[in-house]
């Protein structure tokens, strides 16, 4: 989680192996502790004072939420910081919507909004009703998860009762405590101690090309966006890996509706399946917070950094120089762990911080965790043709 401060210095939180700790980028670094996360995330605001909080992931967007209602409960002491996160993120009204798969694809569809159906699924009777009628293959997904690590796509009953069966499950307690131990990871404690489940949504599946986009809001509308078409996943619903810089209205009308309906600010991320009969694309997914590409500089209406910083001080500010010409982004280390040898780490535009060498070895060296397994289970190399800077 970023925090920026007037005059557009950077605070981040992060745990204190993150590798953000590995760059130049942070003005100061707060260790985020996951047994009590709200109190890390509110003494770094209150030592820093920020101007506005970008959430780097979805559980951060969660804990902002969460710190949300506590200062409503706190009534006048907890004044600024329910104004913070609104300034940040957008009317308080949204937070219970952005979060729930259903509801996002409900608002989307009754603004014009191409979307496949989308239903909560309450139990296995609501789940066999929902078979019986839609047919197979179709989507499971679970709220309040990302990276495609609540998504599974299923064709037949025993996938069915298997997945929702895993997907509604709280986490397992001794998975937490591994998680804890061996990747410093707390994230999954309390949901594990407090036998947290999961909403599950049934979707239709569309058969066809995942596309993705990356918005930046302000007070419902739109201030720069990205929109792309993905090349390549990390893996079956994972994140993208490669992707191919794209125009589509259709695309951009469905993130200003949104935007504009839930009066959003800050980060938001759309993701898009274009249907392999039609070609239109329907909306499938959206993400309240900051997504892979929202470094890139691209032109204008196209730098998201630019129009961040032209928002945070009101001063009008030229786009960067373009960063490229080539279409084809290769995002790192994505690409690198999902194929040290892919063509398109030289083909494409590979997004390396080369100026950031700690960060570049922390992510894909040879100590770099955790360890990059490929479908067979057989342990990928993290060295590339492109190469590791030297210590």
């Amino acid at each position: 989680m970023a925090l920026a401060e007037s005059g557009c210095s950077v605070n981040v939180v992060c745990p204190a192996d993150h590798p953000v700790t590995k760059t130049h980028a942070a003005e100061r670094i707060f260790d985020y502790h996951g047994l009590a996360p709200l109190s890390s995330l509110a003494n770094a605001i209150s030592s820093v004072k920020p101007e506005l909080i970008i959430p780097g992931d979805d559980l951060a967007t969660q804990h902002l939420h969460s710190l949300h209602q506590r200062g409503l409960r706190r009534g006048k002491a907890g004044k600024a910081i329910c104004q913070l996160i609104e300034r940040s993120l957008g009317s308080p009204e949204s937070f219970a919507i952005v979060y729930g798969r259903t509801a996002v694809m409900e608002l989307a569809g009754s603004d014009g909004i191409r979307v496949p159906e989308t239903k909560v699924i309450s139990d296995t009777d609501d789940l066999r009703r929902w078979t019986a009628r839609i047919g197979f293959p179709f989507v499971l997904k679970a709220d309040r998860t990302s990276g495609g690590t609540g998504v599974k796509i299923v064709h037949t009953p025993e996938e069915v009762e298997a997945a929702f069966r895993k997907l509604h499950a709280a986490p397992r307690f001794r998975h937490a405590i591994r998680q804890a131990w061996v990747a410093h990871d707390t994230t999954v404690f309390w949901p594990s101690l407090l036998r947290q489940r999961r909403t599950i949504n049934a979707q239709a599946f569309i058969a066809g090309r995942e596309a993705t986009s990356t918005v930046l809001c302000w007070q419902g509308g739109v201030l720069a966006s990205l929109h792309f078409e993905v090349l390549h996943t990390a893996y079956s619903s994972g994140p993208a890996t490669v992707v191919k810089l794209i125009q589509n209205t259709e695309m951009q009308e469905a993130a200003e509706k949104i935007i504009g309906r839930l009066n959003l600010s800050g980060f938001q991320g759309f993701d898009f399946v274009f249907d392999g009969s039609t070609g239109n694309p329907y909306l499938i997914e959206m993400n309240p917070r900051v997504t892979q590409a929202g470094h890139l500089t691209l032109g204008a209406g196209r730098d998201i950094p630019a129009a961040l910083y032209g928002t945070l001080t009101g001063e009008l500010v030229r786009p960067a120089p373009i960063l490229t010409d080539n279409d084809t982004i290769a995002y790192f280390p994505q690409e690198w762990l999902r194929d040290p040898a892919s063509s398109f780490l030289k083909s494409a535009y590979h997004d390396v911080p080369w100026d950031e060498p700690d960060l570049v070895r922390a992510c894909v060296g040879p100590r770099a965790a955790p360890v990059i397994l490929d479908s067979r289970r057989k342990v990928i190399p993290a060295l590339s043709t492109v190469g590791i800077p030297p210590a």
